[in-house]
């Protein structure tokens, strides 16, 4: 064969020296990277949220639930408007985190009863057609259990009281 008829020879391209050694590097450190990432979310949400979890918890278990007491029937009461005889229906329910104070409650009924009675009949019309009125004689309601249920076993025990009906005609 002679020289003009060479084959023609396919060059292979020049192989850039550090190039596969640079992508392995980029990746090695990427998954490095994301790994790190991973593992502090990890860590941040079970390692510190664990004792968080704990320490909220350890409230949670000490705090007692909410127990209720519906004080039945409904207080009925008249009161004189400036005009004319008026009534008002209100529904009370006391709430304790304690069952003994409930059960003293439960005892003292009729006190309680009575000192409701005192209380709401000798309420203003108009001061109880506001908000503001009915929270100052929400606020006065669970003074007077408070003081008869201090009387009876040394703490007021009663956490709150809800009117849950208040009908004024």
């Amino acid at each position: 064969m002679s020289n003009a008829e060479q084959s023609p020879v396919v060059e292979a391209p020049a192989k850039n020296a550090g190039g596969g050694r640079t992508t392995i590097l980029i990746l090695a450190l990427a998954l490095i990277l994301v790994s790190a990432v991973c593992g502090y979310a990890l860590y941040t949400l079970r390692g510190h949220n664990a004792a968080g979890a704990a320490q909220a918890e350890a409230p949670a278990k000490e705090k007692k639930p909410e127990l209720f007491m519906a004080l039945d029937p409904a207080f009925v009461v008249n009161f004189r408007n400036a005009d004319s005889l008026s009534y008002l229906q209100v529904g009370v329910t006391l709430m304790s985190h304690d069952p003994l104070v409930l059960q003293s409650a439960k005892e003292a009924d009729p006190v309680i009863r009575n000192a409701l009675l005192m209380l709401f009949s000798s309420q203003d019309y108009t001061e109880l057609s506001s908000t503001d009125g009915k929270q100052k004689l929400q606020a006065k309601a669970l003074a007077a259990v408070q003081k008869i249920l201090t009387d009876r076993t040394g703490k007021p025990g009663v956490d709150a009281l809800y009117f849950t009906s208040f009908v004024m005609q």
